[in-house]
């Protein structure tokens, strides 16, 4: 490949400056709710659910085969996964020997997943049930957002669930279900159905986009991060507005999957939002491979579940 991008100390600061204020956008909001020990039902869900700091988030990385040049560019070095750049005079890099078999492990899973995910049709007839399922039969006081009313109480809720067949195939979310409902699901998927079952039209496959940029931080570069991190935000809305919790007080119109409109309009913001993910999701595998190459190729890519000897150029 050619050689790297060497970015100069004023753009490599202008790039880093427009991150911070875009995705202070949500984490300023987020840590001051925290700090008066204040509940989101739908936001907090991108800062608790998903593992990654709100400070890690703000900060910027470049990615790899780039360089950052100038006096402030040492500031890396005190970071994990940076050294000086060999060929660049006072350069500072993500370091490829920092890669390591841990990493490498992610690397590969993502890849086989992304690419198995992207290689299917998106499936657009959930219409957001597994929140409704992972309510079933509970009381007001025993839901995860017990501060917020259900729309139709739980006896409506109930009656929502048993008139309409439930198709999760993901399983983070499948596992949130409530025992009674478990049985419900046209799947049972486990852990080690993620590779067969993962479908783009799923709004958690696409929310968990997000999961895999920031895993492997901080080689993902902070753009592609963001990217995905917005579009998790967007899609989070849509699954709690389709939820059975009423949300009004907070701005949040409810989709009322419950009738034969909401879930025609709920599955074409589905589609929309698996359209958008996409390119994503390709960006995302393509990272994948490039850090596969910094090193020896693995004997072994795990794929649609099963372990096959590869090289890297087997790798779709």
């Amino acid at each position: 490949m050619s050689g790297p991008i060497v970015l100069d100390e004023a753009t490599w600061h202008t790039r880093r400056e427009e991150h911070r204020r875009r995705v202070r956008r949500w984490t300023e909001p987020h840590v001051r709710r925290r700090a008066n020990l204040e509940k989101h039902p739908v936001l907090d869900f991108l800062f608790t659910y998903y593992s990654h700091r709100p400070a890690r988030l703000e900060r910027w990385h470049p990615g790899p085969d780039v360089v950052l040049t100038g006096e402030s560019a040492r500031e890396y070095l005190s970071w994990s996964g940076y050294a000086e750049h060999p060929d660049v005079p006072g350069g500072v890099a993500l370091d490829p020997a920092a890669f390591t078999d841990s990493r490498r492990r992610t690397a590969e899973f993502a890849h086989a997943l992304l690419t198995a995910t992207a290689s299917r049709p998106p499936r657009l007839s959930c219409f957001g049930l597994h929140e409704w399922a992972m309510v079933y039969r509970l009381d007001q006081d025993e839901v995860r957002h017990a501060a917020w009313p259900l729309r139709l109480g739980s006896s409506g809720t109930d009656a929502v669930v048993e008139s309409q067949s439930i198709r999760c195939g993901h399983f983070d979310a499948f596992r949130f279900f409530t025992e009674p409902a478990r049985p419900r699901n046209t799947l049972q998927p486990t852990r080690e159905d993620q590779l067969r079952l993962e479908q783009p039209g799923c709004l958690h496959a696409n929310m968990d986009l997000y999961k895999w940029a920031y895993k492997l931080d901080p080689f993902t570069p902070s753009e592609l991060v963001a990217d995905c991190f917005e579009l998790a935000v967007e899609i989070r809305e849509l699954d709690m507005r389709a939820s059975p919790y009423d949300l009004a007080a907070l701005g949040y119109e409810p989709v009322r999957i419950e009738t034969a409109e909401g879930r025609a309009d709920y599955a074409r913001r589905q589609a929309a939002f698996a359209r958008r993910a996409a390119p994503l999701r390709d960006r995302l595998a393509q990272l994948c491979r490039r850090l596969l190459e910094w090193g020896e190729p693995p004997d072994t890519v795990s794929e649609d579940g099963r372990t096959r000897t590869a090289t890297l150029r087997n790798l779709p």
